[in-house]
């Protein structure tokens, strides 16, 4: 997504090479985005030339223009100049995650298809709340990452719950201040074996403690999961949000 965004944004604006796109997130590959945030730097002369023959501001003809390149399964809701200290990426609070599956026996609704992972056992949702609330933290999360040579794996997850929603689809609410590669998706498969009952409840935070990779964890497919929201601080802590992300996250 990040690059037919980026060959947009250049057949757009008419620049050659297309501005650099940096994003709140990247997600894997079949991973959904509804609250994406992306930022590009752009010449101030491109960008108060963007209305044209039309009376729009740049923003509105920016968003109508990209509307017209990309393709359908991409959209861009709203653009506008950011403030200083700005950075899509490293200026982030949090990012949050929902995750959606189907333990009904007939499958998943048509309709959802795209959205939703089939499980196919029955599935306890108080269970797999109470298990996913004990992961909740500052801590250290390699057991639910894919190890990356240099980098930190302890995270902040700030909210993880799961509840069934009106349509009877399980839903799981991920919060966090960063994500590792692979980690929501394996916080999911193991709490997951929890509402099926091949776990207890406890042991999401057995593995969690033991702080190595666990090939018990199943890393579920990427189509349930989706990018709901970013958020960023006021204006005027961006900056000073931005220097603390950047800093390697170790436990006190």
């Amino acid at each position: 997504m990040q690059g037919v965004l980026t060959a947009a944004l250049g057949r757009v604006l008419r620049l050659d090479p297309a501005p650099r796109l940096t994003v709140a997130g990247r997600t894997d590959a079949g991973v959904h985005a509804r609250g994406q945030v992306a930022h590009a730097d752009l010449p101030r002369a491109v960008w108060e030339a963007l209305p044209g023959r039309s009376d729009a501001p740049p923003a509105a003809a920016l968003v109508r223009r990209l509307a017209g390149v990309l393709p359908p399964d991409v959209r861009v809701h709203g653009a506008r100049p950011a403030p200083p200290g700005f950075d899509a990426r490293f200026g982030a609070l949090r990012r949050r995650y929902a995750y959606r599956v189907c333990d009904d026996p007939a499958g998943v609704p048509p309709l959802r298809r795209f959205d939703v992972l089939h499980h196919p056992r029955p599935l306890d949702a108080a269970a797999m709340d109470l298990a996913a609330g004990s992961l909740v933290g500052l801590r250290e999360f390699a057991a639910f990452c894919r190890p990356r040579e240099g980098a930190s794996t302890v995270r902040t997850l700030l909210a993880y719950s799961w509840r069934r929603d009106e349509d009877g689809l399980l839903v799981a609410d991920v919060q966090a201040d960063a994500f590792c590669h692979s980690m929501v998706r394996a916080l999911v498969g193991a709490v997951l074996a929890v509402g099926d009952g091949r776990r207890d409840v406890d042991w999401p935070r057995v593995v969690q403690d033991a702080a190595v990779r666990d090939p018990a964890v199943a890393v579920v497919g990427p189509q349930g999961l989706t990018l709901e929201e970013v958020v960023y601080p006021a204006d005027d802590a961006l900056a000073a949000r931005a220097r603390e992300a950047r800093a390697v996250r170790t436990l006190p």
